[in-house]
């Protein structure tokens, strides 16, 4: 079966990295053939737009409504989004059109990618799957009104278009039941973690980073991620972390990604007087990800409990599982099903409840051991090629009752 992937963001996105490649490589590993396409936040600094990466063959046919560059996200002008969405819609279109194909899969049902498969569909008629990955019409920002309700419009109406519906959460599993999907054509799909990219971190390569960036001797609490206040609460974080450093001299925050509020978050933490224990990385490159988790000694997911956080499926949590790091998380959507006793869950929105968390697992040692063994025995859980079973179940029509992830899990066990 060959499979046309039409995705809404490029290489750094975390759900390129996370979800869609690695789902592809593991379907590419049971016969499948399967084809990317999507957009590039620095399209016109490339020197290949197609080429082939672990029998998975990728194009990218334009540039990403955002650009980024180094650890930075900048927005673009009005008039420049639309030009650029409709010229990177149309190269999607031709080429997701004029290549064979058994199955359109629209990876987030976002405007360009969710109009470019309905226009190849016109032309190739073919079926379409959608996965929901997050509520993009809740948490992105936006610069105008219409384009919320534009996102809005393809949030709910792809779903209904497609043969099967996947979602990373089971809140989103309902939106999309309220928006009229067959409850029987909705799947809970979580995210998941490539077992290639953390197979070969070792503790000595971890201690090397440590050393590296002057962490010996502390006690290192994680943040990767998109450095965005309106997705993610790092202002929360920042006041949890205040509290922390007074009870736990050796604490050290380390913040690993990049984002539109990059330099705002470098300001406000200097402003805190926390500039000598927050470190800020930037991005670094997904090869070196499970580095970071792997040489610290928890990692965090500040969450507020509002509808973004219920959409989300984290993928650091999922990560930090699989390096064998415990997790700090609020207690929304998942988490506590997917953490089991691999980390600490606290009340979300409270700073203090956060610091008493992450106090909790820096001081006690035995802890540690403890969540860290948990993690290890929980991420088997949530490789991609235990989750591309799924996937391959929906392909073939199977109700969602006879191939979510835990049924399916219950079987092989």
């Amino acid at each position: 079966m060959h499979i046309t992937f039409l995705l809404s963001q490029g290489p750094k996105g975390a759900g390129f990295i996370g979800r869609y490649f690695p789902l592809a490589k593991e379907l590419v590993k049971l016969g499948y053939q399967i084809r990317l396409l999507a957009p590039h936040s620095a399209f016109d600094t490339l020197a290949a737009h197609h080429f082939w990466q672990d029998g998975v063959e990728l194009f990218y046919v334009g540039q990403m409504h955002v650009r980024k560059s180094g650890s930075r996200k900048t927005y673009l002008s009005q008039p420049e989004l639309l030009q650029v969405a409709a010229a990177t819609t149309w190269r999607m279109f031709r080429l997701a059109a004029s290549l064979p194909t058994d199955a359109y899969q629209i990876c987030k049902a976002q405007p360009i990618n969710g109009l470019a498969a309905l226009l190849a569909r016109c032309l190739r008629p073919r079926p379409i799957f959608v996965d929901s990955d997050d509520y993009e019409t809740e948490f992105n920002r936006y610069s105008a009104a219409w384009q919320r309700r534009v996102v809005a419009g393809f949030e709910k109406t792809l779903p209904r278009l497609a043969r099967g519906v996947t979602a990373q959460t089971r809140f989103n599993v309902a939106r999309n039941v309220s928006y009229g999907v067959p409850a029987e054509r909705a799947l809970y799909a979580p995210n998941g973690v490539d077992r290639e990219r953390f197979a070969g971190v070792t503790e000595t390569d971890a201690q090397a980073l440590r050393r590296g960036l002057n962490l010996d001797g502390c006690k290192v609490v994680l943040y990767v991620g998109s450095l965005s206040l309106t997705s993610h609460p790092l202002d929360l974080l920042l006041s949890a972390f205040a509290q922390v450093r007074r009870r736990e001299s050796a604490a050290r925050l380390l913040l690993v990604g990049g984002g539109e509020d990059y330099d705002t978050l470098r300001t406000g933490v200097e402003e805190m007087g926390l500039a000598n224990s927050v470190r800020f990385s930037g991005r670094v490159a997904p090869e070196r990800v499970p580095l970071y988790f792997k040489a610290a000694d928890v990692s965090v997911e500040p969450v507020r409990d509002d509808l973004t956080a219920r959409a989300r499926s984290p993928l650091k949590v999922f990560e930090s599982m699989a390096a064998g790091t415990p997790v700090v998380a609020g207690d929304v959507g998942e988490r506590r099903e997917i953490l089991g006793g691999a980390g600490v869950l606290v009340a979300p929105g409270d700073a203090g409840a956060l610091a008493a968390g992450l106090l909790a697992v820096l001081q006690d040692r035995d802890a540690r051991q403890r969540m860290a063994q948990a993690a290890k025995i929980g991420r088997e859980r949530y490789y991609w090629d235990v989750l591309a079973r799924d996937f391959e179940r929906v392909y073939h029509g199977l109700p969602s009752s006879a191939s979510s992830p835990g049924a399916t899990r219950e079987r092989r066990q």
